[in-house]
């Protein structure tokens, strides 16, 4: 049973745990549920073999411009062997990111499930592979955007999770989402993010908010 207090504010009351009293479950769950909404990295590697693994990830985000570096959380299996991910980035030091839009969300989903290493998870989603133009993971043709990236740095999060940071060294637009400007239209990339559990979201409602000057 959690502790959960409740500490009286004017008009409101607030809830608060102490994260070194919860499990690992626990914290998963008000981390997931509190950090939304979440960009989902539909990640595509091979391995040694040049055979393509697809799988989408919502511990992900952009940390840095220059250098341009994305970043994954990649978690362990159960006994702490790799996942196919974190195996094929290992092995060939490259991966790349497919943004997932809404029109290829199910797509996504599919290659979410736990297939044998022999399966090309693409296949089975009715995605298509495209070659690499620099590095040997493929990118998705029906992804509004994709980034090749090369392994900058691994960091090893105890013994559940590494997070991989990627180093963009191309990338790849659906026409007419970029402009001459280098202004990336969000309506036409029409991406979803993840949110607590399995529940998704869009991000077709926005709004402007101006940076303030003093």
């Amino acid at each position: 049973m959690l502790d959960i207090t409740a500490t009286a504010e004017p008009q409101s009351a607030r809830t608060t745990f102490d994260f070194s009293e919860l499990t690992a479950r626990e914290r998963y769950k008000l981390m997931i549920g509190t950090v939304v909404p979440r960009p989902i990295a539909l990640v595509t590697t091979v391995d040694e073999q040049g055979r393509v693994n697809a799988a989408p990830f919502s511990f992900f985000n952009c940390l840095s411009a220059d250098p341009p570096i994305l970043a994954l959380g990649v978690e362990f299996q159960p006994d702490m062997s790799f996942k196919d991910t974190a195996h094929n980035i290992r092995m060939t030091e490259v991966f790349t990111v497919n943004m997932v839009s809404m029109s290829i969300a199910e797509a996504m989903h599919v290659c979410a499930a736990k297939y044998p290493r022999d399966v090309d998870e693409l296949k089975r989603a009715g995605l298509t592979a495209m070659p690499g133009v620099k590095i040997a993971a493929p990118w998705i043709a029906e992804a509004p955007a994709a980034f090749e990236c090369r392994r900058h740095l691994t960091l090893e999060l105890g013994k559940s999770r590494q997070i991989i940071m990627g180093e963009i060294v191309y990338a790849h637009y659906a026409g007419g989402i970029v402009d001459d400007r280098l202004h990336v239209d969000a309506g036409r990339m029409d991406t979803i993010a993840r949110l607590g559990g399995d529940t998704c979201s869009t991000i077709r409602d926005r709004f402007e908010m101006l940076t303030p000057t003093v």
